[in-house]
């Protein structure tokens, strides 16, 4: 009994070595445990990501608009998961966070709701006002609902944040 073997061609990049990350490049999602380790994660991640592109002089904004989304989603979700995603477009650095948190169908708990959720989020809105950026929460538009929040941080204003405002 003879066997034969033969052997796959391994293509071998001979044109260029890969494109180092760019900020334009950077486009990232995760998916995290609501738990309370989570928020430290995500800022860890956030400031790896953000070297690795380029764009470590906005890190300190970024990393705490990353962390305060995130310490909000996992306090208020029901859901065992938040969803954290960034990107960088046209000059900013975009932070959603999705957590499984439903819009409630009474008014009045719904306006309570929303006003713990924005109590929770002070901060962020200190840090995104010193960028001059924008920030926000709604419904999320995924299946299955929940709330969707948001920070765009302008790149020289987060880069003027993360330098003490000089």
């Amino acid at each position: 009994m003879s066997a034969s073997v033969t052997s796959c061609q391994v293509p071998t990049a001979v044109d260029a070595p890969p494109t180092p990350p760019t900020p334009e490049t950077l486009a990232y999602s995760l998916t995290l445990p609501a738990a309370p380790r989570s928020p430290a994660i995500a800022r860890t991640a956030t400031r790896t990501i953000l070297q690795a592109h380029g764009l470590g002089d906005v890190a300190d904004a970024a990393v705490q608009a990353v962390s305060e989304l995130a310490s909000c989603a996992c306090r208020f979700t029901p859901a065992a998961e938040v969803y954290v995603s960034l990107r960088y477009r046209d000059g900013a650095l975009r932070v959603i966070l999705y957590d499984g948190h439903p819009r409630h169908a009474h008014p009045r708990l719904a306006a309570a709701c929303e006003a713990r959720r924005r109590a929770a989020l002070r901060v962020l809105a200190c840090v995104v006002r010193a960028c001059g950026g924008d920030w926000g929460f709604g419904d999320a538009r995924e299946p299955g609902g929940g709330t969707r929040m948001w920070a765009v941080l302008p790149y020289e204003g987060a880069r003027t944040y993360g330098a003490g405002g000089s």
